[in-house]
């Protein structure tokens, strides 16, 4: 089959968590011999301006595995870089007459109704409702829940990653839907030499927060609930702002003001194998998740995790990590004091994880049920 990949921003990327998931698949997929075309976005890189496509003027194409990458025009500008990227790889992809157009978020997938007036098959993959980003302003959500309509009526075939947000398509619209989760491949953990050196860090000395840095991942929560806390342990906060610029700034003048908090940017390779090693809890403290990719490389790696009482994270840990009422700072501090006093409580949950979500969630079967999926779309 050939099967074209729109809505992420680049591939190979750890940008976020459909970056890794377009990614994994497209690559998966090229080896099984299908033929994949991915198209990436131009402009700003999340891990930073060493990392920008520097191709400008016409697009250029690269492969990843066996995949070809075709880079497309883009307005690097927030609300826009979606919208002008989706549309322009859409005109391209159509031109390929591929089998399937798989998109993913709801945004790019306005453009889906473009595929679908060229006689084009389509799946879609909302990774959430993106709509209820406070990043976004009141023409990008409008946009974005323009997205999620297109998607609800035209898409042959629509993947969902928890099953609250199948609940939605199904009241709001009467859909059906596919749950089919991310994927996950066991980690070794390698021991704190590069964030020794970089930051000081040892194996449990600190609690990790490793993912975007944007306003609907309450990090805020998290540095009010550990500011009240008396301990040694330091708190780093890993990751990029995407579309957040200002918010990122606020998160590091809010860090300034305790010591013991370090904010590292975006990590990538071995320090960010590391952060996750060699961490003594790992903290999401979301109000609103697909299936975040962060949590599952967490536990991946062996941690004891700490995440908020949202269904996007409470299906993806099951009773194999600990839960806090989202938005309470008070029941988060509660929580991470409670975990500082109690390391065997801690070492309990590390020894169970990685076996847990590796079980659960694994990518040849992903790549299995997206296949039949699309052949279900196509016939």
């Amino acid at each position: 089959m050939r099967i074209c990949y729109i809505g992420h921003k680049r591939i190979p990327s750890r940008e976020g968590g459909i970056e890794v998931v377009v990614t994994e698949l497209a690559a998966r997929l090229a080896q099984r011999g299908e033929d994949v075309v991915v198209f990436n976005r131009k402009g700003h890189n999340v891990a930073g301006r060493e990392f920008d496509a520097k191709s400008t003027g016409k697009s250029r194409e690269t492969t990843y595995k066996g995949a070809r990458v075709i880079y497309v025009p883009t307005l690097d500008f927030k609300g826009l870089a979606a919208l002008t990227s989706s549309f322009f790889a859409t005109l391209k992809a159509i031109r390929l007459k591929p089998d399937v157009i798989h998109y993913h978020a709801e945004g790019p997938s306005v453009m889906l109704l473009l595929a679908k007036l060229a006689g084009v098959h389509t799946v879609a993959t909302v990774h959430g409702l993106d709509w209820k980003r406070a990043k976004w302003g009141g023409f990008a959500k409008t946009y974005i829940k323009l997205g999620e309509k297109i998607i609800a009526h035209f898409a042959d075939e629509i993947i969902v990653l928890n099953s609250d947000t199948q609940q939605y398509f199904i009241q709001r619209y009467h859909r059906q839907t596919q749950l089919i989760p991310n994927g996950i491949e066991p980690k070794v953990s390698v021991p704190s030499q590069r964030i020794y050196d970089s930051f000081g860090l040892t194996k449990g000395s600190y609690i990790l927060y490793l993912g975007r840095i944007v306003p609907e991942k309450g990090i805020e929560y998290l540095l009010g609930a550990f500011k009240q806390i008396k301990t040694p342990v330091k708190l780093v906060i890993a990751g990029g702002a995407s579309d957040s610029q200002d918010y990122f700034e606020k998160i590091e003048r809010l860090a300034s003001q305790d010591k013991r908090v370090i904010i590292t940017g975006f990590v990538h390779g071995n320090i960010l194998a590391e952060l996750y090693s060699n961490a003594y809890v790992y903290v999401l403290p979301s109000d609103i998740e697909g299936m975040p990719m962060s949590l599952l490389e967490a536990m991946s790696y062996g941690n004891c995790c700490l995440v908020s009482d949202i269904p996007g994270c409470v299906d993806v840990v099951g009773d194999h990590a600990l839960l806090f009422k989202h938005g309470s700072v008070q029941d988060l501090k509660d929580h991470l004091q409670k975990l500082l006093d109690n390391p065997v409580l801690v070492n309990k949950y590390k020894n169970q994880a990685s076996s847990y979500i590796t079980q659960k969630y694994n990518w040849n079967e992903v790549v299995e049920r997206t296949i039949a999926l699309y052949k279900k779309a196509v016939h």
